[in-house]
């Protein structure tokens, strides 16, 4: 478990983060939250191991922690939606009176998609990959700041001369 806990604390950082009102939009500028708990994580690795972290091993460790984000953000949103207060409804209402030039059978499918439990799957679907990519490719960020430097390396031993 320790294993995996940089990875799992990249996540929480990346799930919080893109889940708070305002703060999570930042995530518009390039997955902002996502790639800083991908470097996160490889910071993490990196102070809990002596020797200079394998790339490989920062890339999981990024990838999970996108992935653990991306399902954080995707519960988040759906328990927000189901539970969500005034700002939620009258957003959904906008959308819903956009759809009025839509054919009745698509403004109906959009209708019924919204009110089901299928609109947070469909964006879980979405979130988590592009989440776990990106935490990734903050990992690989992470590795070229935090990676330590390789022990030089030692000098040719001399033959020892018995005279």
């Amino acid at each position: 478990m320790a294993r995996y806990q940089p990875a799992l604390l990249g996540g929480l950082f990346i799930g919080v983060l893109s889940a708070l009102p305002y703060i999570g939009g930042f995530n518009a500028c390039c997955c902002l939250w996502v790639v800083v708990g991908g470097g996160l994580t490889t910071y993490l690795l990196q102070q809990n191991d002596p020797q200079p972290i394998d790339t490989s091993v920062a890339a999981l460790g990024g990838l999970i922690a996108g992935a653990v984000g991306g399902v954080i953000t995707s519960v988040w949103s759906a328990v927000r939606m189901a539970f969500g207060g005034d700002a939620e409804r009258e957003a959904m209402r906008q959308i819903m009176d956009s759809m009025r030039d839509l054919p009745p059978e698509a403004a109906d499918l959009a209708e019924r998609l919204f009110n089901s439990p299928a609109l947070a799957l469909l964006g879980g679907a979405v979130t988590v990959p592009v989440f776990a990519i990106f935490g990734l490719l903050g990992a690989l960020l992470g590795v070229a700041f935090f990676r330590k430097k390789g022990a030089p390396p030692a000098a040719p031993a001399q033959p020892i001369q018995i005279s």
